[in-house]
């Protein structure tokens, strides 16, 4: 039954996340914002969100284990999105080579996708070095400074986020796909859809948080483990297809926005409610998805930013990080 219950949570978590991406999407565009801004800010939080809330109802539930869940989560995914994420978006740009009109190389915002990978890289990295618990009146400033940074972030993606999204390249809003409502959903449904969505997974989420604990408990594996394989597998991957089809389809700036900016958005708000709401003690595969997620973003830099192209060797070394990951922690345990 709980196995059960776990995909139904699943299920529930992303099924909100699609009706919040897409709401918040059609607001980006109503808003005129640039595309770099969409895919980074917009599309990012909307699909980091159900595994944010994953950690926060974690944090908040007092069952024990509820913390490991929680750090779980908080690293996990963004360990996730700098390897596995990464590596399939690349994989799918280099098979579909043919019918990209730039082939393997990259056609994306240049500043935007640079101060995603820096901001990510720069934070992430002191996640890491934070791991060995420090004092609160050390935790408590760098987390207020983590939740600040994202929004010195925000402000700097705003100002220079490119061109603004073709409308063709969203899909209709799921609360009014009226063929003559396509190209203009009124802003009230785009709001409500989102609300419906941020409900659907904060409900979501308290039920994935509760049966994950039981199922650890029942099959003896550690919490934390558990979180850091499943939870962003769970909320992350399957809300980055839209990357995949966005890259096959030549459109860089969405799909990698989609990804390096929900990587700015994990490494900056869930870490910097981790400082401030635990002890943050991070174990050893904890602090190893740090550092494999740190390797991932230093080839995303020089393969995509600096070079500027799809190559599979980038490729390998995404998935070969994450594949390094699983093997060592089921070796370990």
């Amino acid at each position: 039954m709980n196995a059960v219950l776990l995909l139904v949570s699943f299920a529930v978590v992303l099924a909100g996340a699609l009706f919040f991406t897409n709401a918040v999407e059609w607001i980006g565009h109503k808003l005129e914002l640039g595309e770099g801004a969409v895919g980074s800010i917009l599309a990012a939080v909307g699909t980091a969100m159900p595994e944010t809330l994953i950690a926060i109802v974690a944090l908040l539930n007092a069952t024990e284990g509820s913390e490991d869940v929680a750090i779980g989560a908080i690293v996990g995914a963004p360990f996730l999105l700098g390897t596995l994420a990464m590596g399939l978006v690349g994989l799918f740009a280099y098979l579909y080579r043919d019918r990209r009109a730039q082939g393997i190389r990259l056609a994306a915002h240049g500043p935007t996708l640079e101060r995603d990978l820096l901001f990510f890289l720069a934070f992430f990295a002191a996640g890491g070095l934070l791991a060995w618990g420090p004092p609160t009146a050390v935790r408590i400033p760098v987390g207020l400074a983590f939740l600040a940074a994202y929004v010195f972030y925000i402000a700097r993606t705003l100002r220079g986020g490119g061109d603004v999204q073709d409308h063709e390249t969203l899909n209709p809003l799921i609360f009014d796909p009226r063929e003559e409502r396509r190209e203009n959903p009124a802003l009230v449904l785009c709001i409500l859809q989102l609300l419906v969505g941020l409900g659907a997974m904060v409900g979501g989420a308290h039920l994935f948080v509760e049966e994950l604990l039981q199922i650890a408990e029942s099959i003896g594996v550690d919490a934390l483990v558990l979180a850091l394989i499943l939870a962003p597998l769970a909320t992350e991957l399957p809300e980055k297809v839209n990357s995949f089809f966005w890259v096959r389809e030549g459109k860089d700036a969405l799909a990698l926005g989609n990804i390096s900016g929900a990587m700015v958005f994990q490494s900056t708000i869930p870490v910097g409610i981790g400082l401030l709401f635990t002890d943050w003690a991070l174990d050893g595969n904890a602090v190893l998805s740090i550092v494999l997620g740190v390797a991932g973003g230093v080839v995303a830099y020089f393969s995509l930013h600096r070079a500027g192209v799809f190559r599979l060797p980038a490729v390998i070394a995404w998935f070969a990080l994450y594949t390094a990951f699983i093997v060592i922690v089921a070796a370990s345990g």
